[in-house]
């Protein structure tokens, strides 16, 4: 594998990958994806990653009677992608606070092994009326295992 997809042993916990194909309907009228769609892998990423932390998605809202909003998006675009591309999306939590969490995110080109996109979200743990709350402690245990806080 290529040095862009070493670990980097600086950040808290270890990359989860998932491993998207590109649709036709994500590219744009050029050929290359349209840059809206590495949020929605971000999110595939940042889903994987919980599910095998065994947190998924479903299960946290039901169970905690919480939702993840994201306060905050940011993407990088290296490289260009295309129709029928396979990529890699890594994704591994940054930051971890009492009512925050961060994702970090790398796009790889699967078959080049080259960085194509990266970035990061910071999401605000709240209840169903949208008001900020502290992460449960039994979600925190779990999450500062797998961040090594």
């Amino acid at each position: 594998m290529s040095s862009d997809l070493e670990e980097s042993s600086w950040l808290p916990s270890d990359w989860s990958a998932a491993e998207i194909r590109v649709r036709y309907a994500e590219t744009d009228q050029m050929g290359v994806v349209y840059y809206s769609n590495y949020l929605v892998w971000f999110e595939v990423g940042r889903t994987e990653f919980c599910r095998r932390q065994g947190l998924p998605y479903k299960n946290f809202e039901e169970d905690f009677e919480s939702y993840l909003a994201v306060a905050e998006a940011h993407c990088r675009y290296l490289k260009p992608v295309r129709y029928d591309d396979v990529l890699i999306v890594r994704t591994r939590i940054d930051t971890f606070r009492r009512r925050t969490v961060g994702f970090q995110y790398e796009i790889i080109n699967k078959a080049s092994g080259i960085l194509v996109a990266n970035g990061r979200t910071l999401h605000v743990l709240v209840d169903g009326n949208g008001r900020p709350k502290s992460f449960p402690e039994s979600f925190s245990n779990i999450l500062k295992r797998s961040a090594r806080l």
